[in-house]
């Protein structure tokens, strides 16, 4: 049986999943004697891959390609999305293999703190108008 079985949906499953996908991912390559800039670069472009397939796929829920008329469903979207993040979170796990996970929490944080309003800013309803900061 495997150190980590591929049943898990809780969010703690997530990263020893991932990890878990980043080197067997790692070892293919390393067998093929690939260098560890090749396979991040490449683990890169999959995510490119991955995002045009959930493009392809909301243009298809939208109905917008002539010739393919509504080829897609948002579930469709959905799953291409996921895929999107998984191979996003594996690639980051290739490139950060001692600590994608922590990583991706400090980098979360930070990113949040410019959308989110944090306690010493009002909230967006209560922020003056454009007219305000002319």
């Amino acid at each position: 049986m495997s150190e980590f079985p591929v049943t898990g949906t809780r969010t703690q499953d997530l990263w020893p999943l991932i990890e878990r996908l980043a080197r067997s991912f790692a070892r293919r390559d390393d067998e093929r004697g690939v260098s560890a800039e090749e396979q991040w670069t490449l683990q890169v472009l999959k995510i490119g891959e991955e995002f045009g397939e959930a493009a392809q796929a909301v243009i298809g829920a939208r109905g917008t390609n002539p010739r393919k008329g509504y080829s897609h469903g948002w579930p469709d979207v959905q799953a291409e999305v996921a895929d999107t993040a998984v191979t996003a979170l594996v690639a980051l796990a290739r490139m950060r293999p001692d600590d994608a996970a922590e990583y991706l929490a400090r980098h979360l944080r930070a990113t949040s703190e410019k959308f989110l309003p944090g306690p010493q800013q009002p909230p967006p309803d209560d922020r003056p108008g454009p007219a305000a900061h002319r």
